[in-house]
């Protein structure tokens, strides 16, 4: 007759306080390996939020054309025919000085760009009041202004921007929209203002253009499209050179470290378990060696030969479920404090735990099986003799 739910569980229990030193290095075991597997997860789950927060720090992820040689908006359609991975490109005038004016406030070194359409999404600059230019904005050379959030503090002290009138390089526009201000090169800002490239050119008298900007659909076609930027223009303007550049290739190289750390990490934690494994299993086998008696005695009277393996197997269950919940809870507390005092990224992840947790388990349940196995198919009567 087989065994209740209930009461095998109290004879495991039993059966593991019995022997508390056998538990305690069996938890033991379990515990260093799934410690060493959860801080290899915290590890890459840090790595990546501080990827982020870096990515989020700056412009979006994009590739800039430098020409050495004059360009025209021709040649930006040119290369958006034929570029892949392609998501947005636009292009820029060079950066002039321009003083700037709002009634009796006044701003001395803004720098001043002619953007083209779609400069809002190839450089990531994030529009906070107001709009962007319109394709009438270009078409019927309206003096219309976006002005970076700097700017926008230093002339209008807290006023609503948008639809006043300022002057700058004694001309006057309207300003349509302020963007986010984004610090370069640890410098400090002295304000930003973009003007329709059509109007821009207008006033400079040239189709001239100073800048192309690109920005892929994917991260990992950063590369792709540099490369692909520099062999057309190459190809389309022999003799030429052209300083093509991402603005985040340091940011990819320690992602590439990261993950280089991160996969040695993992190799460390996914041996660790296993070593946690031989021991579970190491000790099982003592243990079914030592109990023989006991194993013979309750097959005698009525335990069947499940009752016995299930047994064995929920101790080490219960076991692996005590040394990785402990393990888990550790490591959780430590990464805590350790990312308080870096002011790294952290948060706890639900999946992590059950990961880790679940590695465990099947540890502890593959290291336990064949032991538990052995021991229910002993015979009783020789189990009895060993006595």
């Amino acid at each position: 007759m087989s065994l209740k739910s209930f009461d095998l569980l109290t004879l495991t229990i039993r059966s593991l306080s019995g022997n508390p030193l056998r538990s305690t290095l069996t938890t033991l075991g379990i515990f260093m390996g799934v410690a060493a597997v959860t801080a290899t997860l915290q590890v890459g789950s840090i790595s990546r939020a501080v990827i982020v927060r870096q990515m989020a720090e700056r412009d979006a992820p994009q590739v800039t054309v430098f020409p050495e040689s004059q360009m025209k908006l021709e040649d930006m359609k040119f290369l958006q025919k034929r570029l892949l991975g392609l998501q947005a490109i636009s292009a820029s005038s060079a950066p002039t000085s321009s003083q700037t004016f709002f009634q009796d406030k006044e701003a001395k070194n803004p720098s001043m760009l002619g953007v083209s359409q779609n400069f809002l999404l190839t450089s990531g600059k994030q529009l906070v009041k107001g709009r962007f230019f319109t394709t009438a904005d270009f078409a019927t050379y309206r003096p219309v202004v976006v002005i970076d959030q700097f700017l926008a503090d230093k002339l209008f002290k807290g006023q609503k921007p948008t639809g006043k009138r300022i002057y700058a390089d004694h001309r006057p526009y309207i300003v349509v929209g302020v963007v986010k201000t984004n610090a370069s090169n640890n410098q400090a800002p002295e304000g930003e203002l973009l003007i329709p490239m059509s109007v821009f050119n207008a006033l400079m008298g040239s189709q001239n253009i100073g800048t192309i900007w690109m920005r892929p659909r994917k991260l990992e076609d950063l590369k792709n499209l540099e490369d692909q930027t520099k062999k057309l223009l190459e190809q389309r303007f022999s003799g030429k050179k052209f300083y093509v550049v991402n603005n985040v290739e340091d940011i990819l190289e320690q992602q590439k470290t990261l993950e280089s750390v991160s996969r040695a990490l993992a190799a460390v934690g996914v041996i660790s378990l296993l070593v946690g494994g031989v021991g579970i299993a190491n000790i099982t086998i003592a243990t079914v060696a030592e109990r023989t008696s006991e194993i013979g005695l309750k097959l005698a009277i009525g335990a069947t030969k499940q009752d016995i393996m299930l047994q064995f197997i929920l101790e080490a269950v219960l076991l692996s479920l005590l040394g990785g919940t402990v393990a888990i809870a550790s490591v959780h507390g430590l990464t805590l404090v350790v990312a308080g005092t870096f002011n790294l990224p952290y948060q706890f992840e639900s999946s992590t735990a059950a990961l880790s947790l679940g590695s465990a388990l099947l540890v502890g349940v593959g290291a336990g099986f064949l032991p538990a196995l052995r021991a229910s198919q002993l015979n009783p009567v020789t189990a009895l003799r060993s006595t």
